[in-house]
């Protein structure tokens, strides 16, 4: 498996009850495909450099997870179907290098 991270960009009009929710599902969803969520932040509500869908601002999420990389593709497309999100960065995450 590899690690991943993962950016996403909520609607801001959710409010908090409903982000957590959403956020629950995706890691139920990398839990079904044999991954597991290494660690996640809530950078919460900010400025976009555009508008987005007609929003000028949006929550913020933050993961890196593991992953089987042949469940990258249907996981990208679980994403794309949810309506509250705005926008994903979907990256490998890179090691750290040691100096």
């Amino acid at each position: 498996m590899k690690n991943y991270e993962l950016l996403t960009i909520f609607k801001p009009n959710l409010d908090s009850e409903e982000v957590d929710k959403i956020i629950a599902k995706i890691s139920d969803i990398v839990s079904e495909f044999g991954g597991k969520v290494e660690s996640s932040d809530k950078i919460g509500r900010k400025k976009l450099a555009y508008d987005i869908q007609n929003f000028r601002d949006g929550f913020f999420y933050s993961s890196v997870m593991s992953l089987p990389a042949d469940k990258v593709a249907e996981f990208r497309r679980q994403l794309r179907l949810n309506d509250s999100i705005l926008r994903t960065m979907f990256m490998e995450a890179s090691e750290k290098a040691s100096v």
